[in-house]
């Protein structure tokens, strides 16, 4: 194994513990210091909480880390397909140790936080990884999935105000709601012409042909699974921001009705 090979596992690895570290240890201690209402949650609510305190972390981390890639490294821009994966490779080192570690956190508390869903998204996005980080090709794409990890504070903050208690029809919850359907739209939906674009783009190129039929398949199969979920999910979304943005209207209409507030 060559030294930079040793890094990547060395990065995904120190990932892991990382992010467990953050699960058992990091989220509780700091929970219990932001919000008084961590100490009210059950058991299976505190274990969710922990869960979705390390997700946002490791949605900011890579996102930023992501928009820096797209943004200054030409060489992945020019050649999406063969381009140098230097960076894109520690991006994915670092998401690959997030989704291992999450993965285990999901079969250990399944009854708390076990969703089939989730297990098929870690799973088809660790196999398309196998071969960014195994064979460095398709940079530029494994980057560009990166880019809807900046759906995934928005989505756990929802469930902060759930669980907290917030009403539908408050501030920060429709503030929350409105803001989560359009980023999910904008990271996930909308950017999909441009991601299968690309895609048409090198299609029967000799750098596509360069690629072995198991990383074409990795590379269509894990994209069109991860797209059929993202469309289910924008789905929940805005059927959850419309009710919330109804909610919120209904308030209003009977504050005004009513001459004060509630």
């Amino acid at each position: 194994m060559d030294p930079f090979s040793q890094l990547i596992l060395t990065i995904s690895v120190a990932s892991f513990f990382t992010f467990q570290w953050l699960f058992h240890s990091v989220s509780p201690w700091m929970s219990t210091r932001v919000s008084e209402g961590f100490l009210r949650l059950t058991h299976k609510q505190k274990i969710e909480w922990n869960s979705r305190t390390v997700s946002t972390f490791h949605a900011l981390v890579v996102g930023l880390f992501c928009i820096y890639i797209l943004i200054f490294d030409d060489a992945v821009n020019q050649d999406p397909v063969w381009g140098d994966p230097t960076l894109v490779k520690i991006n994915v080192g670092i998401t690959t140790g997030y989704l291992i570690s999450d993965l285990l956190l999901i079969f250990y508390y399944w009854k708390a936080i076990g969703d089939k869903f989730f297990v098929v998204h870690h799973m088809a996005a660790l196999y398309a990884y196998y071969y960014v980080l195994g064979q460095g090709m398709l940079p530029y794409f494994a980057n560009f999935r990166l880019l809807a990890e900046f759906s995934t504070p928005c989505v756990n903050q929802r469930w902060f105000f759930e669980v907290l208690g917030y009403p539908k029809s408050s501030k920060p919850n429709i503030v929350n709601g409105v803001l989560m359907a359009a980023v999910f739209f904008l990271v996930r939906i909308a950017v999909m012409p441009l991601y299968y674009g690309s895609m048409y783009s090198v299609w029967g190129t000799e750098a596509f042909y360069r690629v072995p039929p198991g990383g074409r398949a990795a590379w269509i199969c894990s994209s069109i699974c991860l797209d059929i979920m993202n469309v289910m999910w924008m789905h929940k979304i805005a059927r959850g921001c419309y009710k919330v943005l109804r909610c919120g209207s209904l308030r209003k209409a009977e504050t005004q009705e009513n001459g004060k507030a509630e």
